[in-house]
C-alpha cells in the first residue's frame, strides 16, 4: 500500500492485525525468556547487570527468531530453512541491534543513572525497542516473496513501510 492511499484492502488489515497479535504474544514469551535469563545471573549468580543484560537479550532474540519464522511471518518463510541464515543475520541486525543497544541504554539509564530494579527497568526498555523491532522484521527481515529475490538491485523493498 503505499503511502496517501487511505484504505487497504481488509484481508491485508486482518493478515497485520493477526502478524501484529502473533508478534505480541511471541515476544511476550521472549520476555519471560529474557528476564528469567537477567533474574538468573544478576540475583542467582550475581552478575554485573549490564552482561547479563546482554546475554538476557540474546536469548530472547534467539527465542524470538525461532518462533518468528514458525508461526509470525510463516506465510512468508513457509517454515523453510531455505533463506534462514540470511533472516537470521538480518533478524540479528536489526532486532538484535535495536535490542542490545536499546537494552543497554536504557539500562544504563534506568538502572544506573534513575536507581530502578534492573527487572522494573528491564520490562520499560523492552516495551519501548518492541515497536521498532516489529516494523524492522515485517519490513526487512521477513520480507519474502519476490522481493527477497530482487536484492541484486540494490534497492530494499519496504512494501509495507510505503
Amino acid at each position: 500500500m503505499k503511502m496517501g492511499s487511505t484504505q487497504q484492502p481488509a484481508w491485508q488489515a486482518a493478515s497485520q492485525w493477526r502478524r501484529w497479535l502473533a508478534f505480541n504474544a511471541v515476544g511476550g514469551v521472549g520476555i519471560a525468556v529474557q528476564v528469567a535469563v537477567l533474574a538468573g545471573l544478576t540475583a542467582g549468580l550475581d552478575w554485573n547487570y549490564l552482561v547479563s543484560t546482554v546475554l538476557a537479550v540474546e536469548a530472547a532474540i534467539l527465542h524470538n527468531f525461532f518462533w518468528h519464522e514458525r508461526w509470525t511471518w510463516v506465510d512468508k518463510t513457509g517454515g523453510r530453512a531455505n533463506g534462514r541464515l540470511r533472516r537470521l543475520a538480518r533478524f540479528h541486525a536489526a532486532n538484535g541491534a535495536v535490542s542490545l543497544t536499546g537494552n543497554v541504554f536504557l539500562m544504563w539509564l534506568f538502572v544506573g543513572s534513575l536507581g530502578i530494579h534492573p527487572v522494573i527497568g528491564n520490562l520499560g526498555a523492552i516495551a519501548i525497542c518492541s515497536l521498532v523491532n516489529f516494523f524492522a522484521s515485517d519490513c526487512w527481515v521477513f520480507r519474502g516473496g519476490s522481493s527477497e529475490k530482487t536484492r541484486e538491485g540494490g534497492g530494499v523493498s519496504i512494501r509495507a513501510c510505503e
